[in-house]
């Protein structure tokens, strides 16, 4: 039987104080909360003893995007991807791009409602390959996400995590246990970011990545925002880039994504595309075989370029692909080098336009 949206939905992933407080162990913020009282993620309270989620169930909205859009580059390429966030987050980005949803503080603009198995029907409906959890940090409502993920896979459809991976290590493991690929939202290569601009700390994000890299199938995908004069200095980009390839591999692709002044970071500059350009060119001097730049139109570094043979596999524009030169297997169809990614049989772009849904509840 399915679920009814609840404004006080259980969680397991707290302690009591001996003081009447209760602290939340889902994230390193370790919020203590007196009666009442919300985490730095706004969507868990306490109540009545317990850490409760308040935004199981509802969501901020839903949409049919390109898995490019994610970004996702090398996971079922051209596919589309049924997205939806709920509200809050757990980090406090002085920059965020979607502050409105994450940094949202009213119960009104979960406005949207569908329980996991509805979700799920919807992704199959549109004839979606994956669910995307994103907008904000799915890991702040857990527990709906994993119910969610649980049912899309019983519809054979993937699930999807958009996070930054400021995550504990016991909630860490169940998380992604349910997830089929993830973007790890790398926010930069120093604690002083992180403490400064995020209201965080850099160590659990690289715990994070290390772990799903090498204890997880969770296909995984990074993404960085440069933002000028914050984390685009070249010595940042070099150390970054040193350990992905030493820690991660030479296979893990890095999004390197354009700023535009938003939020509280409104005297910035919008990142030049030389800035990408360069980022990209350290991170392919460390061997990383899969580069790219986002929120700019540059066709080459948009381009998956077979390691061997150096020819093009997939060409895009924006989020649509123009060519594909890879088999269901996803290797190379000039010299059957394997690409990593996850691959099945191509079929068209679903192109680079959203389409917003509703969900009949």
């Amino acid at each position: 039987m399915a679920r009814e949206s609840k404004d006080t939905f259980p969680t397991q992933y707290w302690h009591k104080l001996d003081d009447g407080r209760v602290c939340c162990d889902v994230c390193p913020q370790h919020c203590t909360l007196r009666e009442g009282k919300r985490g730095s993620c706004f969507v868990r309270k306490h109540h009545q003893g317990e850490i409760v989620l308040t935004s199981y169930g509802r969501s901020s909205g839903f949409c049919i995007d390109p898995i490019e859009k994610k970004p996702l580059n090398h996971f079922y390429p051209g596919s589309r991807v049924l997205s939806f966030g709920t509200a809050g987050c757990n980090l406090s980005c002085q920059f965020c791009q979607n502050w409105d949803i994450s940094k949202s503080r009213k119960q009104d603009s979960l406005c949207d409602t569908a329980m996991p198995e509805q979700l799920a029907q919807t992704a199959k409906q549109h004839h979606c390959k994956s669910l995307a959890f994103t907008y904000n940090d799915p890991v702040i409502f857990m527990e709906y996400a994993i119910d969610t993920a649980i049912a899309a896979k019983a519809e054979d459809i993937k699930s999807v995590a958009v996070s930054a991976g400021y995550i504990c290590d016991a909630p860490r493991v169940e998380f992604f246990q349910h997830m089929d690929a993830a973007n790890i939202d790398l926010k930069a290569f120093t604690e002083r970011f992180y403490h400064k601009i995020c209201h965080g700390h850099l160590q659990p994000v690289l715990e994070t990545l290390i772990y799903l890299k090498h204890e997880t199938d969770v296909w995984l995908e990074i993404t960085t925002l440069l933002i000028p004069g914050e984390n685009d200095s070249e010595n940042e980009l070099h150390q970054m880039c040193q350990w992905i390839s030493e820690k991660l591999g030479t296979q893990v692709p890095i999004h390197f994504s354009a700023f535009h002044p938003d939020f509280k970071m409104l005297d910035k500059e919008r990142t030049p595309i030389e800035t990408l350009l360069k980022a990209r060119q350290i991170a392919l001097s460390y061997g990383l075989q899969y580069v790219y730049c986002g929120n700019v139109l540059h066709s080459e570094s948009d381009t998956t370029r077979c390691p061997n043979c150096h020819s093009v596999v997939i060409e895009r524009n924006w989020y649509e692909i123009k060519q594909y030169q890879l088999n269901q297997q996803g290797q190379c169809l000039q010299c059957q080098q394997q690409i990593a990614g996850r691959f099945c049989a191509y079929e068209q772009s679903f192109g680079r336009k959203r389409i917003p849904i509703h969900i009949n509840t």
